[in-house]
């Protein structure tokens, strides 16, 4: 193939023409305009920080004491202990709505419905407050419970698409060839909607990792928790925003480390034969009739 033509064969499957000198150097003089306004932005945010005496020794000595290291170590495995409990609660509770609304029977199909629109229309604060103070439940069970209902919800939506974005004829085919329902959801249709349901479901477990923070608002002892008993302190004059600066990267490593375990898992996924599409048309081509062979 010659230069010319493999230039052409580019420009044609190109989602956009190809930059000439002239808008490369557009470009280029908008990425460092851009940098210069971030820049400009973080400097002007850490001169706040600095004239407000954000960074004084008083705001952040209590850091190095031994008991405030136990108070944020103590709520963030409370914070990991409730996410833990809700996203395993939360993939079961939306599994079993899934099913519900996958169900050939009318009743359980309706009341699958139900529920998911229901608890999906409510707010989770509402739902973790009325479970605390009229069912009168201890602070973990509310939160996990609160979690669990909203969270399931929408992974039941997330599982019921998945399962429906598999092609109609895999499922005819696993039929034809005398499967169960069971089967045909557990070898045919779950293994291949599986990678197109992985980043909705982690993206929702993420949700329901920030959610633990409403935790603090019915006295359950999380990470926020704790952090707002320092922020609060008058005798370390009030630590705010160290506070934040210390919590928030905490937050975003985890949630990070969730996108991490999601992309791991998917590349191992497509490694594994057992999550590869399951190839049952061919088979049930290869069935004849008595008499033909």
């Amino acid at each position: 193939m010659t230069a010319h033509a493999l230039h052409g064969d580019l420009e044609s499957t190109a989602l956009y023409d190809i930059p000439g000198p002239r808008a490369q150097r557009r470009h280029f003089l908008y990425g460092i305009a851009s940098t210069v306004v971030i820049l400009a932005l973080v400097a002007w945010l850490v001169y706040l920080l600095f004239d407000t005496s954000q960074f004084t020794a008083a705001k952040w000595g209590p850091f190095r004491y031994e008991g405030i290291q136990e108070l944020l170590l103590r709520g963030l495995g409370n914070t990991l202990k409730a996410f833990a409990y809700a996203s395993v609660l939360s993939l079961v509770f939306g599994a079993v709505l899934a099913s519900g609304r996958l169900s050939v029977h009318r009743p359980a199909r309706w009341l699958a419905t139900l529920c998911v629109e229901f608890f999906r229309a409510m707010p989770v604060l509402v739902m973790i407050f009325f479970i605390f103070v009229a069912l009168q439940v201890q602070p973990l069970p509310a939160l996990v419970a609160g979690l669990t209902l909203y969270n399931g919800s929408v992974l039941a939506e997330v599982f019921r698409t998945g399962i429906n974005s598999v092609e109609r004829g895999q499922r005819e085919a696993a039929y034809a060839l005398g499967m169960r329902k069971t089967q045909v959801m557990t070898f045919v249709l779950a293994p291949q909607a599986v990678r197109a349901m992985l980043p909705a479901i982690i993206s929702q477990l993420v949700v329901a990792l920030k959610d633990t923070s409403l935790g603090y608002l019915i006295t359950y002892e999380e990470f926020l928790h704790a952090g707002k008993l320092i922020a609060s302190n008058l005798d370390y004059d009030l630590p705010f925003i160290p506070v934040v600066m210390i919590i928030s990267p905490i937050y975003i490593g985890m949630c990070m480390l969730l996108s991490w375990f999601a992309t791991w898992v998917a590349r191992r996924e497509r490694r594994s034969p057992k999550t590869s599409a399951v190839e049952v048309v061919p088979a049930a081509q290869e069935t004849v009739l008595p008499g033909r062979r």
